[in-house]
């Protein structure tokens, strides 16, 4: 069986993977906050970790693979933004329109998704569904003295948790000292965290032995991995952003209330996303959601092979040259496998990259060096997530055989006028169009490339 090495975020170093159990490898990603549509930062891990998710179902078989990606739909931000509704004249409860939001939310999601080609995950809970586990969850870090009530608001004991800071390798005092902590009356310690908070009549809420009111945002990844993957699995992954606070909260919140566990056993953080060199900002001007990008005619495919392009515990670059190069490649690879069934099993060189502790850039170039083999191309790429049916309607459709046809023939009129005008101006048209011109002795062969728009063809 194949040896996959990942690199654990706990223990700083890459490891040999060994599933507590082979016939149930389990592994949890932070989803969304659903309020508003996914931004292209959001969209990185999941390709990145979609990719893993093919990896494990390779190795240990498709059904002994567990992958939960959970919805946060219980948050201040959707609070704020169904209130908003309200205030403007939107019919309905603040929770109809806090449901309705995040059920559009949650649908604009699985759309941006799929077109990018991830496979949906085989649990995907809703926070409010779980509620009564999170409680439950409370209630049992208040009576072992983990957390405490005051006001209305239950919170954790931090210092309670001996380990707290082994997986962002910080003290608590460094914390303290290097971070804006919340200082509240109702906090014993700066660094406690909320696990409950009160709801007025104007907030949604839910009863509790600690009044009416809703969890906080750490305890919800802690109950539904419980009731989904039980007091230990195997991986937990997510964005370098939620290391700290978000899940070094929920190390210590879950091991504090199942001490019989060890929560997850390998932590697999991506690095974040910039674009054009820069942070993603709003006040620059470069802030994408995903559905801006297919939107503007970027395929959703391309868009993942850009993402695979990079490590994912390095930072990566959204360019649009990038984008355009991974178009050209993709229309090539998919004009190569047209037609053709995949090899029974991906090269083993793609498989040993992706094992490298999921090196897709290995992988990548390894795909590049099988165009003489389109059958393993087409199997090899499908572990990546690339070349699929499903995915590849963007590529479809296009015969260029008239142009090539009267390129053809301008150019065979041109050898015997020796008037080579016409030729180059039909070309360069052509090239303007994001057609890829091979021009030989044997022929003229049209491809679509970079940016193709068939709107822009000269006419034949």
């Amino acid at each position: 069986m194949t040896v996959i090495r990942l690199h654990n975020s706990k223990t700083r170093r890459k490891e040999d993977f060994v599933p507590i159990d082979p016939k149930d490898v389990r592994m949890y990603l932070c989803g969304p906050t659903v309020y508003d549509r996914a931004h292209l930062g959001n969209a990185r891990p999941v390709v990145v970790f979609d990719v893993l998710n093919r990896l494990l179902r390779h190795v240990y078989g498709a059904e002994c693979v567990t992958y939960v990606r959970n919805f946060t739909d219980v948050d201040d931000k959707i609070n704020a933004t169904a209130l908003a509704r309200k205030e403007a004249g939107a019919e309905g409860t603040l929770e109809d329109l806090i449901h309705q939001r995040t059920d559009e939310t949650i649908g604009w999601y699985h759309a941006d998704m799929d077109a990018l080609g991830a496979l949906r995950p085989d649990f995907e809970p809703r926070a409010t569904a779980f509620i009564g586990a999170m409680i439950a969850m409370i209630e049992r870090l208040v009576l072992s003295g983990h957390a405490y009530a005051k006001d209305g608001h239950v919170l954790f004991r931090v210092r309670s948790y001996g380990d707290y800071g082994a997986l962002s390798g910080r003290s608590v005092d460094d914390m303290i000292a290097g971070a804006r902590v919340e200082v509240a009356p109702f906090k014993e310690d700066p660094m406690d965290f909320v696990l409950w908070k009160p709801s007025d009549d104007a907030l949604p809420g839910w009863d509790s032995p600690w009044g009416r009111g809703r969890p906080g945002w750490h305890i919800e990844c802690s109950a539904m991995s419980y009731e989904l993957l039980g007091e230990s699995f195997d991986i937990h992954a997510g964005g370098i952003d939620l290391q700290f606070p978000h899940h070094e909260n929920e190390i210590a919140q879950s091991c504090c209330a199942h001490p019989e566990g060890t929560f997850a056993r390998y932590w697999l953080h991506n690095e974040m996303l910039q674009v054009e060199g820069k942070k993603m900002s709003k006040s620059l001007g470069n802030f994408f959601t995903v559905r801006d990008l297919l939107e503007k005619g970027i395929p959703g495919e391309v868009i993942r092979f850009v993402f695979l392009q990079t490590h994912y515990g390095k930072p990566m670059d959204w360019t649009a040259e990038k984008a355009a190069q991974a178009e050209a490649v993709l229309r090539k690879w998919r004009g190569l496998v047209a037609g053709i069934e995949p090899a029974p099993s991906p090269a083993p060189s793609v498989i040993a990259a992706l094992a490298d502790d999921l090196n897709t850039a290995g992988a990548m170039a390894e795909l590049h060096a099988l165009t003489g083999d389109p059958a393993l191309l087409k199997a090899s790429a499908a572990l990546l997530g690339l070349l699929e049916d499903g995915l590849g309607d963007w590529a479809r459709g296009v015969d260029l055989s008239a142009h090539a046809a009267h390129l053809a023939a301008l150019r065979a009129a041109a050898m015997a006028a020796k008037e080579f005008g016409p030729v180059d101006a039909y070309k360069a048209a052509l090239l303007a169009a994001g057609v890829e011109v091979r021009m030989s002795k044997a022929g003229v062969e049209l491809l679509p490339g970079a940016g193709f728009d068939a709107a822009r063809l000269p006419p034949v």
